[in-house]
């Protein structure tokens, strides 16, 4: 597979197969991972490969935390936990997780209540002494840190796909930070980027949608003439 096809049909799979991925899969999937750029190429990562069930439990548990808060924020017409959102209506919208947590028990369950079961999950942490956030004083959220482990994140499900994989970054379980760190022995100067799920997918994205370059990409200003390629001469 290509470049262009890689970037082009590598969409977020969270239906798996129930076969087991093999360790040998496991690691050469972050022995290519590991080339992704990071700042100053400190490499401030660490994987926790999550195979003991009770953790995996605790872990989906947790992500359930989060979870259904998202759904009742969501059906609010909330973006859930933006940092520009409206903390009062954010507030009046939480009460309603207990309802989408009472719905799911009722049903099947989907991703989120069957995160335990799927074949490989990874535990993404980076150690906050590797980063150089510049935005770090800045009175506004702060992001920039992230440049320095989400190129990782994303090498992994690309070098998944070469494997046959499939796979899905997930940030949910962030909401209970300390939790997973102590589940996983992460030290108090690290924090959790990311829980990746990988397995065989059940069937692969064909056809994504995504926004056209023209509307986000513009010539020297953000409301400035949207970028196009230029006419064939």
């Amino acid at each position: 597979m290509d470049v262009q096809e890689a970037l082009r049909t590598t969409g977020s799979v969270r239906e798996f197969r129930p076969e087991p991925v093999a360790r040998d899969v496991i690691w050469r999937v972050l022995d290519t991972a590991r080339f992704s750029p990071s700042g100053g190429n400190v490499q401030g990562w660490q994987v926790v490969v999550v195979e003991d069930p009770e953790k995996r439990r605790r872990l989906r548990d947790m992500y359930l935390l989060g979870w259904y808060e998202y759904l009742a924020l969501t059906a609010a017409g909330l973006r859930p936990w933006s940092p520009l959102a409206d903390r009062t209506a954010e507030a009046a919208a939480r009460p309603a997780a207990d309802e989408h947590r009472r719905a799911a028990a009722a049903g099947a369950g989907g991703f989120a209540e069957h995160l335990d079961t799927a074949p490989v999950l990874l535990a993404l942490f980076v150690d906050l002494g590797a980063l150089a956030a510049v935005d770090r004083d800045l009175e506004r959220y702060t992001f920039a840190g992230g440049a320095s482990v989400y190129p990782f994140a994303w090498s992994v499900l690309l070098a998944a796909r070469d494997e046959g994989l499939g796979g899905v970054i997930t940030t949910m379980c962030i909401h209970e930070e300390d939790g997973v760190k102590a589940l996983l022995g992460a030290p108090d100067a690290s924090a959790l980027a990311a829980v990746i799920a990988l397995g065989y997918p059940v069937r692969r994205p064909r056809s994504l949608t995504r926004n056209d370059v023209g509307t986000f990409a513009h010539i020297d200003a953000i409301d400035g003439e949207p970028l196009a390629p230029r006419p064939a001469p």
